[in-house]
């Protein structure tokens, strides 16, 4: 293959532009898609290669949360981390070095996605969609550390109830799938404020409701996050129970906020200013 057909290979730049009624050959569509899933692909691979020099600090990284609850435990429970199997520790390499590519190339196959979906939006969907993909990478961020923060209290709940006399082992490659499901669910948690929001913005939710069912949203937000959980103690299910609960109080003064300008610029003649379930002065 020549330069100019790899180099046509990685495009993502139709034949044919957009019509005037905002359509593209389906041809063109695929082309782009293709396009933008080998570029992603190419850039993982890159990070990846990239990530396997760095595979000593990438697994202290991952094991401090774990050394942080053996210190605190101390000489009252013995515990040791081990891998499994001869072909276990090229795996955990393996394993490791590709969940750091995957997070660290995350904004660009993001991007990749979003500017495959974008063409197709109206302006004001566009508006929204940049704030919300501005807002959601920080709060899923500000979870996962928040998860990172929490694990070694797990750790260290959870190893406590080996019993006198037994030594707990744990097996790494257990340990990284919980540690990754653990970082996972605070990171989602994290979101779903921001999708009431967009609900509020799409006109499905209220305010008023929100404020109105307050008392079932704290009761299913501890549900949530006793269930959710991995490690199960009271510690890391209130620190994903207590920010959650201020994320929705700030969901509900933003959409409080949202209602009042949208009932100002439909006006006092206008029938929308009633929520559905209230009878009209009529």
């Amino acid at each position: 293959m020549s330069f100019s057909g790899v180099l046509g290979f990685f495009s993502v730049r139709p034949h044919n532009p957009v019509g005037d009624d905002g359509r593209m050959a389906l041809g063109d569509h695929l082309r782009e898609l293709r396009g933008r899933i080998v570029r992603s692909i190419a850039v993982l691979v890159v990070l990846f290669v990239v990530s396997l020099f760095f595979y000593n600090q990438l697994l202290e990284l991952v094991l401090a949360p774990y050394n942080q609850a053996r210190e605190a435990l101390g000489a009252s429970t013995e515990t040791k981390a081990y891998v499994k199997g001869a072909t276990g520790p090229l795996l955990l390499q393996l394993k490791l070095c590709g969940v750091a590519a995957l997070v660290v190339s995350s904004p660009f196959w993001l991007y990749q996605l979003w500017a495959f979906i974008m063409p197709g939006l109206h302006p004001s969907e566009k508006k929204w969609t940049r704030i919300f993909i501005a807002i959601a990478g920080p709060l899923f961020f500000l979870g996962v550390a928040t998860g990172y923060y929490v694990l070694p209290k797990g750790l260290e709940v959870l190893i406590g109830f080996t019993p006198d006399g037994l030594e707990n082992l744990v097996e790494f490659g257990e340990y990284f799938s919980f540690l990754t499901r653990m970082l996972l669910v605070f990171g989602v948690a994290f979101e779903i404020p921001l999708f009431v929001i967009m609900l509020n913005l799409a006109g499905v939710v209220k305010g008023k409701q929100l404020g109105r069912y307050r008392s079932w949203i704290i009761l299913f937000t501890f549900i949530f996050a006793a269930v959710a959980t991995p490690s199960t103690d009271p510690f890391s299910m209130l620190m994903l129970a207590l920010p959650m609960l201020l994320l929705f109080l700030v969901a509900e003064v933003i959409a409080r906020w949202i209602d009042r300008i949208r009932d100002r610029r439909r006006g006092a003649g206008s029938t929308d200013r009633w929520d559905d379930d209230t009878a009209s002065d009529l």
